[in-house]
């Protein structure tokens, strides 16, 4: 080897270390008028969290936490997309309704039996964001009575992956105020005027 190079010092790891994620920069506040595409978690800036549909509901709750998310993105091991599970399907009726349905405890329930499937979701187009404003998402979750939305696109195959998601609670920060709740506010006017008022 050639007398040029240098050993570099080695160092040891401080206790409870973590490591760097990616993170998008998005702004901390928001105006209904402001482009849509700044309130999507852009999964091309930002790593999806995921979880395997024969995850146990406990073991994908606790990670939803630890990830500080809401919302989890289930994959299959070829890391194609078979749903989504949210905290509301944790939190929610779902895990009890299964219970009494199926006569089991807590503990068996997995992931994929509360879960959203992949073919009862709605999403949103990638196109249609880059010309919506926030108050148009805001409109949409509310009309489809969601806390949730997912942006797909196309990778060069043509072939369809998600790209983006959309939070209530994440675009209620990012305004500031409370979202009204669903079929309180039926045109953009009247969203406007019920979060002006909020």
């Amino acid at each position: 080897m050639s007398t040029h190079y240098t050993s570099l010092p080695l160092r040891k790891l401080s206790n409870h270390i973590g490591y760097h994620r990616p993170h998008q920069m998005l702004p901390d506040h928001l105006t209904l008028d402001m482009p849509a595409i700044y309130a999507m978690t852009d999964l091309q800036r930002v790593a999806a969290v995921t979880v395997e549909p024969a995850t146990r509901l406990d073991a994908a709750n606790q990670k939803m936490i630890a990830n500080q998310v809401r919302l989890l993105l289930v994959c299959r091991s070829d890391n194609s997309v078979a749903g989504i599970l949210t905290a509301t399907d944790i939190l929610g009726e779902k895990p009890v309704q299964y219970m009494h349905e199926v006569g089991c405890t807590y503990a068996d329930i997995m992931v994929r039996d509360i879960m959203t499937p992949y073919d009862e979701l709605d999403v949103l187009a990638l196109s249609d964001i880059q010309m919506a404003c926030v108050g148009d998402v805001v409109a949409t979750l509310q009309q489809v009575v969601r806390q949730h939305a997912l942006v797909i696109d196309n990778d060069r195959y043509g072939l369809q992956r998600v790209r983006g998601i959309f939070s209530v609670s994440h675009i209620s920060r990012q305004l500031g105020m409370p979202i009204p709740e669903s079929g309180r506010a039926h045109s953009f006017a009247e969203l406007e005027q019920a979060l002006a008022a909020g």
